[in-house]
């Protein structure tokens, strides 16, 4: 997935200007900046909701900005959004929401649906709740059962959007932990819009490991680093691209401020 020399301007505002950056496969970018920075903006250009007016953006081998909307149905198929407080079906169960997309948009049979959504939620440890509804789970539930809908149909590139916002930090942890999972477990290659430094910086440097001893998340070490990258947007131009390490040993003024 890349953005090349990406521009978008909404009347007279610029919202990005010559934006350019490559998510390469099984790794994490994660999106910085103050409110109106564009960062949510990023992911309507993925998803082909917003359309630029210059440049070039590439998302599975398919050059997304030149492509009219049969064209961009074939491209999201590629693709998994986890939205900003979740946006579960209210009516549906666990099950149907998780399975919403292969019950609805696929012909995989009934059964092998079910034994899907059965292996997600078992993936993010809520398959005991597979039958209840929306209400009855809490905030950090909630979003993790986001993330196996947005999984459940094995999109190769997923999407956050705040996907922590809301959550108390002990909930939020547990949210991150199954993005790294995904990423380090599944090779899932994602974009994640936050202004959660603490979130951010967690699944830059945390990696996911399974072995004899079992599933554990730990702090990566400097020979395996997590393969996660920052960029930082200010007035419409990306200030700032790199590791954790080089962000957090940033002498930038604005950098600073922001981080402090």
């Amino acid at each position: 997935m890349a953005f090349e020399r990406v521009t978008l301007a909404f009347d007279d505002k610029v919202i990005l200007q010559e934006v350019t950056f490559t998510v390469l496969p099984g790794q994490t970018l994660i999106v910085l900046g103050a409110s109106g920075a564009g960062k949510s903006v990023l992911l309507k250009l993925v998803l082909g909701l917003l359309r630029p007016d210059g440049g070039q953006i590439w998302v599975h081998g398919a050059r997304v900005d030149e492509l009219d909307e049969q064209g961009m149905m074939a491209v999201r198929v590629n693709l998994g959004m986890v939205f900003q407080e979740g946006a579960l079906f209210d009516s549906l169960t666990v099950r149907e929401n998780v399975g919403y997309r292969l019950f609805e948009e696929t012909d995989m049979p009934l059964d092998e649906a079910d034994a899907r959504v059965r292996e997600v939620l078992g993936f993010i440890g809520l398959e005991e709740f597979i039958d209840r509804m929306p209400s009855e789970l809490s905030g950090g539930q909630r979003r993790r059962v986001a993330i196996a809908r947005a999984m459940a149909a094995k999109p190769p590139i997923l999407l956050y959007d705040e996907p922590t916002t809301g959550l108390d930090p002990i909930t939020a942890i547990t949210v991150d932990d199954e993005i790294i999972k995904l990423r380090d477990l599944e090779g899932v290659s994602s974009i994640i819009v936050t202004h959660q430094l603490r979130d951010a910086f967690y699944v830059a440097t945390h990696t996911a490991r399974l072995d004899s001893a079992g599933l554990r998340i730990e702090e990566a070490d400097a020979e395996k680093r997590a393969e996660a990258d920052f960029i930082m947007l200010r007035d419409a131009r990306v200030a700032f691209e790199g590791t954790a390490a080089e962000l957090r040993q940033s002498t930038d003024p604005y950098l600073r401020t922001f981080l402090s």
